[in-house]
């Protein structure tokens, strides 16, 4: 579950970038180079906590004398008021990294708290995976993805080139809904599973007897769901793996999951998670 270093220091060194790049106005004019702080981020209301690493890495970027302790574990559900990370440095360093690392974990915090609420609307002893999608702000999905898992769910496929994925303009280009899965199961790397969105029933039987191995059920009622999961489920051990997607909300979860789905994809946890509600206070 974690990630690599220059991973992070990519985004971090992008985002100070965008900040400082014409310096420190105020901390310059203000306080002296000499002068040191200590301060700490706290939560204002309960969220699972996520991003210590960066964090931390931020100042450091900054100012390797800067020391940080990680007071919470990623991952952990906290109440308001919680002191998550404690920092002591030099006062200029410490607010001049101050709003990147902010911005950052209060988008990963976000994040694992929407993430946590979807997995934890799962049905007891069901084992519906809920996953993320591609829909990530640009240049942060190592973050946000992360984030993901720390809230308790899954990630779906990284890239355009970690798994073949047919969708409907896949579909019109190839010439078809078979035509496509053909062409992917001859072509594609025999390590790959093929995937194929369809909307609607009709899709689906041809999806099945096309031999695709995981069917994503688009947009679908939860009648449809249930019906498509019937079907599925007709073929034998060997069938294919359902997944739902298209617009799912909380709301939905408990009852997709109890249709039978293998997997819920859901493309709120990253474009639509709000930010977390941290501050972080400096003393003297």
């Amino acid at each position: 579950m974690s990630l690599l270093p220059t991973l992070i220091d990519d985004v971090i060194d992008r985002a100070l970038a965008e900040d400082l790049a014409g310096g420190d106005l105020t901390s310059e004019a203000c306080i002296d180079a000499d002068t040191t702080a200590t301060g700490a981020a706290h939560a204002r209301a309960a969220i699972v906590a996520c991003g210590g690493l960066v964090f931390r890495r931020v100042f450091e970027r900054i100012d390797p004398t800067v020391t940080v302790e990680i007071a919470v574990p990623d991952g952990a559900l906290v109440e308001a008021g919680t002191p998550l990370w404690r920092l002591r440095g030099r006062a200029r360093a410490l607010l001049a990294g101050e709003r990147t690392a902010l911005n950052l974990v209060q988008r990963m915090c976000g994040i694992a708290t929407l993430a946590r609420r979807y997995v934890d609307a799962i049905p007891r002893g069901l084992t519906t995976r809920v996953t993320d999608t591609r829909k990530t702000t640009p240049g942060l999905r190592a973050l946000e993805r992360y984030a993901v898992r720390t809230g308790g769910a899954h990630n779906h496929r990284d890239n355009l080139g970690s798994a073949v994925l047919i969708k409907d303009n896949h579909v019109i280009a190839a010439g078809g809904l078979t035509a496509a899965i053909r062409r992917a199961r001859a072509l594609a790397p025999h390590t790959s599973r093929v995937e194929v969105e369809v909307d609607s029933l009709v899709q689906l039987d041809e999806a099945l007897d096309a031999g695709a191995d995981v069917i994503l059920v688009d947009n679908f009622t939860t009648p449809d769901v249930r019906e498509a999961v019937a079907r599925v489920r007709a073929r034998g051990p060997a069938r294919p793996i359902v997944e739902a997607s298209g617009g799912i909300t909380l709301a939905r979860i408990a009852e997709l999951a109890e249709a039978g789905v293998d997997v819920i994809s859901v493309g709120a946890l990253t474009h639509s998670a709000p930010a977390a509600d941290i501050g972080l206070d400096f003393a003297l």
